[in-house]
């Protein structure tokens, strides 16, 4: 059974954005939650210290082979939290993110959290995703 995506808008601005203020799916049979992504390599080493364009790019790799790991994309994604070191810097590098959903046309519901660190020292963005299938 395909899973069928509802987006609820109450107010339209939200959609210039890139994002839907509300995903109601039905139908699926598969939700992968997926841990929070960030700008590691394969061995667990900390990629691009001080540059948020990379490590946004970096971090969406990871979240996307999670994704293929179930057999997704990131077209599967409804619901996406970004949560960031430094939100002036995200707003000015925000086209990565914003292009690689683009790309995949999907516009999941989405939280943007700016936090005093992350996990990682060097870290400066961490996105955690929810996809259904």
């Amino acid at each position: 059974m395909a899973a069928e995506r509802t987006t609820i808008n109450p107010v339209t601005w939200s959609e210039k954005l890139g994002f839907d203020q509300g995903v109601l799916v039905s139908g699926h049979s598969r939700t992968l939650y997926c841990s929070g992504q960030t700008a590691m390599g394969a061995e667990g080493e900390p990629r691009h210290e001080g540059d948020m364009a990379a490590q946004l790019a970096l971090s969406i790799d990871n979240l996307e082979a999670v994704l293929a790991g179930a057999d997704m994309t990131l077209a599967n994604l409804v619901r996406l939290d970004v949560h960031t070191t430094d939100v002036e810097l995200l707003f000015a590098h925000y086209g990565v993110l914003a292009g690689r959903l683009g790309a995949a046309r999907v516009a999941p519901a989405t939280t943007m959290l700016g936090v005093t660190r992350l996990a990682v020292p060097g870290q400066l963005v961490e996105l955690t995703g929810t996809a259904v299938a």
